[in-house]
């Protein structure tokens, strides 16, 4: 931003010299003399090390020798600066007077502003009463009181009606010249558009995260903070519905509502809690939800897909990585895990996401805890398959934390960093071909090469606008930027203005005219004159006359080569869908064979199955058989024992003679009862 022109609209040394005087810096103090001793002690020291390198310069003072732990504070204080220019010195000087007390410039007298900075002065005047912002004029502001007794900058009445269609210039980031109370500087808050009004809430401020709420009319160019109710979760519970501090979610406009998923939080949920805001009662709830939702999580990317909204990867509250897929049914409030087929991104968060035809997701960058990624990686959402096609045109570097919106086809990627410094070139990939060209680049200190920007599209006038807002990239940012896009990115007039510009080239001799004289194309092939010094106007209009016809003849000529190819591919695309129907055709038939022998394979199983019912009860009869047979056996043995003891005992009986009667077995005829 120009010395020129600062956020609350006078030029950074008078308003410096007003701050200093406030404070009490000053060589003729205010009324407020003490006032920097309401400030805490690093602030005091900061405003003083500060004030010493914008008035003075660098700290070449020697170190004090004596032991006084406020004037060593002070030095240090003012030495470690190094070598920070005076005007940056100034604007950071005001911006921390700025966030600590936003009402101090109500209380300053217009006396205590120093009165030699005439010459700063004339060098605005000399720009015709236009300040300059990010290479492009805007009147000079005014200066407005708000109701809480601040300071606010405007600009002529007329300029503040347009709101973004004041900004002319195309594929250029401005800074925009807005009223109002400024938000807190912070970085990964969430942002979204709502009616014409750029939503932004949460956030990351020095470790600290943010609660609160604001609004930027993009008519008006105004802030003001939304002052939202909470009401009680349920007539069940009397404890009110908690809004906590957050940063690292995704905000998300839904039918005139606003929602805010995940994010980090000081006491973070087991998972990932979904809360709504109702504009028209300006009141924030918790939505219920069901299904299994996803663990808690930050940095996650969320994507509104028709009516539901697919999240990806992250990092939870332990600081690990996910690569996970999850879906919410916007209708039914049901959470869907989802297990994908192919190979997934990596774990990572701070990346973006996109959809593209209402089919395919891209996913490009983030970061690990040790590196950054430039892969970009698609999900068909109706297949729920990975692929990670070849990207075309600019290779993209590494980044992460940065920001992304698609305008039609076209997907922009804004910021991030990359472990070293900030990513300073706004990217654009047309996400029908996969080529990434490069829209604009900006110096690496501005806010837009920063981590955990934001980015959202705002229509004003018919055309297009990109608006960012916040950032890190050493310093937290509140500045709000925009950008026209020209990019129509339609395939047929990429191949129609190359030829264009060829041919201008070819058919247009320049040689003794091109530094007086410049020529445009319009897109009916006529030519325009923009310029003409010192050249024979007549001679020249012939010229360009006759250099237009020829170019028009040229352009037709072209024009008929490119119908034919068009032609040519029509008549390929027509083959392909032909052999297309035809595999269908095939695949179709194929799949009822298919089925068919599915089908005899599952009776033959059930056959199988059947047979081996029938074989298992066939062996256990073998087995009872086997049994039987050892039982017989032995009932044969033991039969044919019992015959060989009573064969015995007949043969002993029969031939027992006197010997037997002797041993005490009497002939049988002794026996004779009869």
């Amino acid at each position: 931003m120009s010395m020129a022109s600062s956020a609350s609209g006078i030029a950074y040394p008078e308003r410096f010299y007003a701050a200093a005087a406030y404070v009490g810096f000053s060589g003729s103090p205010s009324s407020s003399t003490n006032a920097l001793s309401k400030f805490q002690n690093d602030v005091a020291l900061l405003l003083y090390g500060l004030y010493q390198q914008a008035t003075v310069g660098p700290c070449n003072v020697p170190k004090p020798r004596a032991w006084n732990p406020v004037e060593h504070s002070k030095w240090t204080s003012w030495h470690g600066l190094e070598n920070m220019a005076s005007t940056e010195a100034m604007r950071l000087f005001v911006k921390i007077l700025e966030e600590e007390d936003p009402a101090w410039f109500s209380r300053v007298p217009e006396s205590s502003v120093e009165p030699n900075f005439e010459i700063h002065k004339q060098k605005v005047d000399s720009l015709g009463g236009m300040a300059t912002v990010g290479g492009t004029f805007f009147p000079d502001p005014k200066i407005i009181s708000t109701e809480n007794g601040g300071v606010a900058e405007t600009q002529d009445k007329d300029i503040v009606m347009e709101g973004l269609g004041s900004v002319g210039v195309y594929d250029q980031w401005i800074a925009l010249p807005v009223s109002g109370q400024r938000p807190k500087a912070r970085y990964e808050h969430g942002a979204t558009v709502l009616q014409d009004k750029m939503y932004i809430f949460g956030g990351n401020h020095n470790g600290r995260y943010l609660s609160d709420f604001q609004v930027l009319d993009l008519k008006s160019l105004m802030w003001s903070k939304v002052d939202y109710k909470v009401p009680k979760e349920s007539t069940e519970s009397s404890k009110p519905a908690q809004i906590s501090p957050c940063a690292g979610h995704s905000l998300i406009s839904w039918e005139n509502k606003i929602l805010s998923v995940a994010g980090h939080s000081k006491d973070p949920s087991e998972s990932v809690t979904v809360k709504e805001f109702d504009p028209q009662t300006s009141t924030w709830s918790n939505l219920r939800t069901y299904g299994k939702p996803p663990i808690s999580r930050g940095g996650q990317s969320v994507t509104l897909v028709g009516t539901t909204l697919v999240m990806f990867g992250g990092e939870d509250a332990r600081r690990s990585l996910l690569n996970d897929l999850h879906i919410l049914d916007l209708e039914t409030m049901t959470w869907d895990d989802i297990d994908a087929i192919g190979t997934p991104p990596s774990p990572r968060s701070d990346h973006a996401a996109a959809c593209h035809a209402e089919r395919y997701l891209l996913i490009f960058g983030g970061g690990s805890h040790a590196s950054c990624f430039n892969d970009l990686h698609v999900l068909d959402l109706q297949t729920m398959e990975w692929s990670k096609p070849k990207q075309q045109g600019v290779a993209p570097g590494p980044r992460a934390g940065h920001a992304g919106i698609k305008v039609g086809e076209n997907w922009f990627i804004i910021g991030g960093g990359d472990n070293k410094n900030g990513v300073s070139e706004t990217l654009v990939l047309n996400m029908s071909t996969l080529v990434w060209s490069v829209v604009s680049t900006v110096q690496e200190r501005i806010p837009l090469a920063s981590e955990g920007l934001s980015v959202v599209l705002s229509t004003c006038n018919g055309e297009d606008y990109l608006v960012s807002f916040g950032g890190y990239n050493g310093r937290y940012s509140n500045e709000v930027y925009v950008l026209k896009p020209s990019y129509k990115l339609d395939l047929q007039s990429k191949m129609i203005e190359e030829p264009i510009s060829e041919s201008m080239a070819a058919a247009i001799p320049l040689t003794n005219v091109s530094r007086d004289v410049e020529l445009e194309s319009a897109q009916d092939g006529r030519i325009r004159e923009i310029r003409m010094d010192n050249v024979d106007s007549g001679h020249l209009n012939m010229r360009v006359e006759e250099s237009g016809e020829h170019v028009i003849a040229v352009l037709k000529a072209e024009k008929e080569e490119l119908d034919a190819v068009l032609n040519k591919e029509q008549l390929h695309n027509l083959q392909l869908k032909q052999e297309l129907s035809e595999a269908e055709t095939r695949n179709v038939e194929i799949t009822k064979e298919l089925q068919s022998v599915r089908g005899q394979l599952a009776a033959e199983q059930s056959r199988c199955f059947k047979l081996e019912v029938d074989l298992a009860e066939l062996r256990q009869k073998l087995q009872n058989m086997e049994t039987l047979q050892k039982e017989v056996e032995l009932l044969q043995r033991q039969k044919a024992a019992s015959e060989q003891v009573a064969l015995s005992a007949r043969q002993r009986q029969s031939s027992g003679g006197v010997w037997g009667w002797l041993a005490g077995t009497p002939p049988e005829k002794f026996f004779d009862y009869s």
